[in-house]
Formats: C-alpha cells, sequence, structure tokens
C-alpha cells in the first residue's frame, strides 16, 4: 500500500463525509421551509448517494484498502459534521 494513496483515500473519505452528512444538514434546515419537500428530500438524498457511491467505485479501482480507509474516514467526516455545525432545533408552532 503506498503512502501517498493512503493519506489521499482518507482525505478523500473525510471529504466525502463532510459533503454526505453536510448535504443532510442542509436538507434537513430547508425542510420546513421549501415549497417542495419531498422533491428536495428525494433530490438531496440521491445527489448525495450517487456522488459518494461514485467516489467509493473509483477507489475500488486501487484497492480494497484503499476503499477500507475511506470508508472508516468516512466517519471522521461525520463527526465533523456533528462537532461543528449548530445544533439548533427549529421551535415548533403551537396553535
Amino acid at each position: 500500500m503506498s503512502g501517498i494513496f493512503a493519506i489521499l483515500s482518507v482525505l478523500t473519505g473525510v471529504a466525502l463525509g463532510l459533503f454526505f452528512y453536510g448535504g443532510l444538514w442542509f436538507t434537513v434546515r430547508r425542510l420546513l421551509t421549501s415549497d417542495h419537500p419531498v422533491l428536495l428530500t428525494l433530490g438531496s438524498f440521491w445527489i448525495r448517494l450517487l456522488v459518494v457511491l461514485a467516489a467509493f467505485l473509483f477507489l475500488t479501482k486501487q484497492g480494497i484498502e484503499y476503499v477500507a480507509l475511506a470508508m472508516a474516514s468516512f466517519i471522521l467526516g461525520r463527526l465533523a459534521v456533528s462537532k461543528f455545525l449548530p445544533a439548533r432545533r427549529p421551535v415548533a408552532k403551537c396553535t
């Protein structure tokens, strides 16, 4: 396993985690104000899923060990999003 490709795999995994979970955060924040929440939800899910799957598919050509590194570091991206993005919850209106 080459050191530079291992580092790139880890960076790719973190970037994909930031993209996927940051996009999820963005989508959830916009649901209450969206004119088309179903379209927003499904569109966001499919875009995020296809980008992440395409990147992991590309990594499979390099070797399974690089995919494993990227998948493990994908979780680091999730942890970064949950730590650094605000945890405010929308206030429900009582009518």
